[in-house]
This record gives C-alpha cells, structure tokens and sequence, in this order.
C-alpha cells in the first residue's frame, strides 16, 4: 500500500494538471550508482464544473515509484509520495554497465477518481563530474527504448529536441473501476551506448630507463540523467483543458485523442 503525505493546497480552482517529475543519475566508474530525490510541480486550472478527485501515478518495473493525487474530501490537499526512478531496475550496490540493456518498463496509472489524458515528457543529458551539462556527449547515447509508438502513444514531433520527447496516450484513461486505469508501457529497457567507454587518454611518462603508459577513460566519473515527467487533464471539456494546461491544441473524438 503507499504510503501518503498530505499538503494543503489553496481552494477553490478544479486542479486539471498534475505534473510529477522522475530524475534518475548514475554514475559511471567505480562510483556506486546515486539517486537523486523525486520532485514535482503542479498547476491549476480554473473551471466552472464539479470539483473532482484526479491524480497520476508513474510506474516502473510493475510498481508504483511516484504520484500525486488530489482528494477533494481531504481539504483540498494533495496524497503525494517522492520516489526515484531507476530504483527498481538495479540491485542494491550495482552499477550501470555501458552497453547491457535493463529491464525498465515503464507506465503510468489514474490513481484518481476522475477520467483523463495523459502526457509524458522525457529529458535525457549528461552532466559532467561537477554538476555541468556536457553538449559534447549526445542524448542518443541514453537509450530508453520506446515502445507501442503509434499504437497506443503518440510522438509530438514538432516538441522533439535531442533531449526531449514528448508523448501523448491517445485513450481515455479511465478511473480505476470504469475501464482501464493504466496504460500500455511507454517503454521496456534502458541502456548506454558502449560507446562511451571507447574514448580513452594515454598518457606516456618515462624516467631514461622505463617508460610508462597510463590509459584513462575520457568519461569516467560522467553522470546521465533521465527525466520522465507525467501530466494529464480532465476528460470534460478536454481540448480546452489541454490546449490551456499543456498549449497544445488536440482532437477528442469518441474517446481517441490526436493533435492538430
């Protein structure tokens, strides 16, 4: 059962978008792999119609790793528990081999008493041993493969960059009890080009008498970091919710979601 953590929110807006965001860090070497903390954000969005429970759960692996509900018959706070992503691909004391895919199926679950649309948001960079992003290290190198592209989600090409993908499931996702509750994986595996450890430094020292040579990897001690950010709006009146909460203009027709 989650555990859950309750923060008074200021009444009386009907909150259409939640925003949970996942950050996971690694770091190559002999370094143990370090997580950083969950985080979330959230926005409002003001409507003339019933107040609603909603909320959004991101799963990994079959579990819960993070979400955010809204319960209206609370006071208007928020269930809310801070996770980490990543944490149920690893075991305890290992690290990220460059070239191994792991298993990191990822989805996300209504976990509110409300139907909806969903968005995901992925952010992929590097960062070097100081915290810096490092622009000569390509995203690609971070391959969370995607699946049911086209099926079950759809790619909003014109928000690509090469850090960011942006996904939309084009169902209705329903409340538990009223149909299904959580999508299709969104993706199945994670893995890290072995080409990151193919760069590496000789260093060649001598003393007249023996000469020695030092190979270094280039990127030993680099971090990458994913984030995997889930948002969704009400079912009523859904093309106004999403182009006001995401700017995004959307078709809603019997259910089916597409863009414009």
């Amino acid at each position: 059962m989650k555990e859950k953590r309750q923060r008074k929110l200021l009444p009386p807006a009907l909150t259409a978008v939640l925003f949970a965001a996942a950050v996971a860090m690694l770091v190559f070497g002999s370094v143990e792999g370090t997580r950083a903390a969950l985080t979330y954000y959230s926005e409002t969005y003001a409507s003339r119609v019933q107040m609603y429970d909603i909320g959004v759960s991101l799963n990994e692996n079959g579990e819960s790793v993070s979400w955010r509900d809204y319960n209206s018959a609370a006071n208007g706070t928020w269930n809310e528990n801070t996770g980490v992503l990543l944490s149920h691909m690893l075991d305890d004391g290992e690290s990220v081999k460059p070239g191994k895919a792991y298993k990191e199926n990822l989805s996300v679950t209504n976990s509110g008493n409300i139907n909806q649309y969903v968005r995901v948001t992925i952010y992929k960079y590097w960062l070097d041993q100081d915290g810096n992003k490092m622009t000569e290290l390509s995203p690609d190198l971070i391959d969370l493969h995607l699946v049911n592209l086209g099926t079950d989600w759809i790619v909003d090409e014109e928000a690509a960059t090469p850090e960011r993908t942006v996904l939309y499931y084009n169902k209705l996702l329903y409340a538990e009890g009223e149909g299904i509750s959580e999508t299709p994986l969104f993706a199945d595996t994670l893995t890290i080009d072995g080409k990151i450890a193919d760069k590496v430094t000789q260093k060649r020292e001598t003393d007249g008498v023996y000469t020695t040579i030092t190979t270094s990897y280039d990127y030993d001690g680099v971090q990458f970091r994913i984030e995997a950010r889930v948002d969704a709006v009400q079912e009523h009146n859904a093309a106004d919710a999403a182009k006001s909460a995401w700017g995004k203009d959307v078709t809603v027709n019997s259910g089916v979601l597409s863009l414009d």
